[in-house]
């Protein structure tokens, strides 16, 4: 697989959320597809009929539905959960390999339509908000290390109003940034 390789110059971005795209019936998937990385694959040639030559993704990592007010649920994917890994809502299959395997065939099926994938990442917080918020990864393995604390350590410096700021100035967590940069490139 190889991308196309657009001149920028030439590039029609198309910027989408991969969940709602296609979750209407009218989009014309099927059912057991819609507002997955499949149903999108089947509405690629739509969007080449566009002249679209870049698709931009908003985000696709794994991230916590829940987050979200009462009797609503989270769909946006800025609440993200694992850096290294596609939503599993996004997928019309029901196990992680198959989840990534279809963001894969997504990705595939794209370049062959001449379509760039570019992802909008979310790199300045996470799914584990402020203090009152869930402990799911790095909270626990190093939290002065992963987030930017105030008042002595106290509290989390909320510069993205999520609750929790990603300490970027870390170079373990610059690491982790890259790492995942380049395992969504290459993998």
């Amino acid at each position: 697989d190889h991308p196309p390789r657009t001149p920028y110059a030439k590039t029609v971005i198309y910027e989408l959320h991969v969940g709602n795209f296609t979750r209407h019936p009218n989009s014309g998937v099927a059912d057991s597809r819609r507002g997955t990385f499949a149903g999108l694959i089947e509405k690629l040639p739509y969007l080449q009929d566009l002249g679209v030559s870049a698709l931009e993704l908003l985000p696709v990592f794994a991230f916590d539905e829940e987050t979200a007010p009462l009797g609503r649920r989270n769909v946006w994917g800025y609440q993200p959960l694992s850096f290294f890994t596609p939503h599993p809502g996004y997928s019309s299959a029901r196990d992680p390999l198959g989840t990534l395997n279809e963001f894969r065939d997504l990705v595939k099926a794209a370049h062959r339509a001449g379509m760039e994938i570019i992802l909008d990442v979310v790199y300045n917080h996470t799914a584990e908000g402020g203090a009152d918020g869930p402990t799911i990864s790095f909270r626990g393995l190093a939290n002065d290390t992963y987030y930017i604390l105030d008042h002595g350590g106290a509290t989390y410096a909320d510069y993205s109003g999520t609750g929790n700021t990603v300490n970027s100035n870390e170079s373990v967590v610059r690491r982790l940034v890259v790492d995942t940069l380049r395992y969504w490139a290459h993998e």
